[in-house]
């Protein structure tokens, strides 16, 4: 046994000349890591902090300027409308800035006579409605008063909706509201100009735009980005014109009518009709012929029968008849797909997602054909809609066949005849 000092442990004995020293007590494998933070920790974290702040402006910056994007997106399916007509006058040595602005003069010049008819209309009905309304008033009190035996007087009633709160109230709410009336109005006004800038240069500089485009792509790149653009522009152009061509059918259909029931402003409301039905999609329809039935209502009630019964007809006879012929060539989709198509886009950008949802479906299945390989369909009787032979026979085949079986039909006796 080695000696212990008082401490309790081996005593140490002196180092021999030339040997080895003696090994260390053995490293704690029990120690925790090293409390250095490893180099790469920060760099993470600067970038991640970096990252969430560049989303975070990304969409703040996205919110404040939904509003620019919107009006940059009108504005440039705008310009594809008009590209058809810039190019052609282009082509005839017309610059292409002249051109978009004659074009755009048009338009102007066009919907500013719309709305100025529009509106002399609107404030004749307004006052011929005003001055008429004490006459439409003693009716309905003669009415009331002979049917249920009351004693109603027009002075009485006028004196009461005077004096009662509701039209203060009303009169109130009014004032107040001008001011947020007029700002609207500015803020359309600036929303329209804003558009009409933007796709006045998209227009008059789409070469210059395409240039730019394609200079930071490869020439592959660049093929599909024209082709993509000019399918763009033809189905665009196309989906307008053929809308137009149909508004200018129904207005002509409906003045027609108009002018034979005699009803007031019809060549208004035949434009009215044409320009409404056609643009505004999926209500358009009703809106366009609601104002007819109403002008058409305070000339004889029968006339507004009429006018929903020819509105309801042709409405039929454009979804069968003329609109496939029309559309054909320019935005051939299935009904189901542009009413889906509209529907989504009011659901993501409101009425201007309504509008320009068919021909941005229309470019994209267009654009989307030619990378879709197509194969010929089997001869099967299934494609085709109806049932191959050897199948049995049709429903009508087998209701004759039972007819002719009936104890006492011709068919049954002559049969019967033949068999004796």
């Amino acid at each position: 046994m080695a000696p212990t000092d008082e401490t309790g442990q081996a005593a140490q004995h002196p180092s021999i000349p030339g040997a080895p020293p003696p090994a260390g007590p053995p490293a704690d494998t029990a120690a925790g890591p090293s409390p250095r933070m490893p180099r790469w920790l920060p760099r993470a974290m600067v970038l991640a902090l970096s990252l969430v702040a560049v989303f975070q402006l990304g969409s703040w910056a996205f919110h404040q300027l939904t509003g620019l994007l919107i009006n940059v997106l009108i504005a440039f399916f705008l310009a594809l409308a008009v590209e058809p007509a810039v190019s052609w006058m282009a082509a005839r040595g017309v610059r292409r800035g002249l051109g978009t602005f004659l074009v755009f003069l048009a338009v102007l010049v066009v919907a500013a006579g719309f709305v100025t008819l529009l509106g002399s209309m609107l404030a004749g009905q307004i006052i011929k409605i005003v001055e008429d309304f004490p006459d439409y008033l003693d009716s309905v009190i003669n009415w009331v008063n002979a049917h249920f035996d009351t004693e109603l007087r027009r002075v009485d009633i006028q004196e009461g909706l005077l004096r009662s709160d509701w039209l203060r109230n009303y009169v109130q709410n009014s004032a107040t509201g001008v001011l947020d009336v007029s700002a609207q109005v500015l803020g359309g006004l600036f929303q329209l100009l804003t558009v009409a800038l933007f796709s006045f240069y998209f227009a008059a500089d789409g070469p210059r735009l395409r240039r730019t485009i394609c200079s930071v792509l490869p020439p592959a790149r660049q093929t599909e980005v024209l082709r993509a653009w000019e399918i763009a522009v033809n189905k665009t152009g196309g989906y307008l014109y053929s809308r137009g061509l149909m508004a200018l059918v129904s207005g002509l259909a409906h003045y027609v009518l108009l002018e034979f029931l005699e009803v007031p402003y019809a060549p208004v409301l035949a434009v009215w009709v044409g320009l409404v039905s056609q643009f505004i999609p999926t209500i358009g329809t009703y809106l366009a012929g609601a104002l007819p039935m109403l002008i058409a209502f305070t000339v004889d009630p029968w006339y507004a029968l009429w006018v929903l019964v020819f509105v309801v007809i042709y409405q039929q006879f454009e979804n069968y008849v003329l609109q496939p012929k029309l559309t054909s060539k320019t935005v051939d989709i299935h009904p189901a797909v542009a009413f889906g198509s509209v529907v989504a886009g009011t659901a993501l950008l409101g009425a201007v997602g309504a509008l320009i949802a068919i021909p941005a479906i229309a470019t994209l299945q267009a654009f989307l054909g030619a990378y879709v390989r197509r194969y010929d369909v089997t001869d099967d009787p299934r494609v085709h809609g109806h049932r191959g032979p050897g199948r049995g026979p049709g429903l009508i085949t087998r209701t004759r066949r039972l007819w002719g079986r009936r104890p006492g039909s011709a068919g049954g006796r002559d049969e019967g005849a033949g068999a004796g």
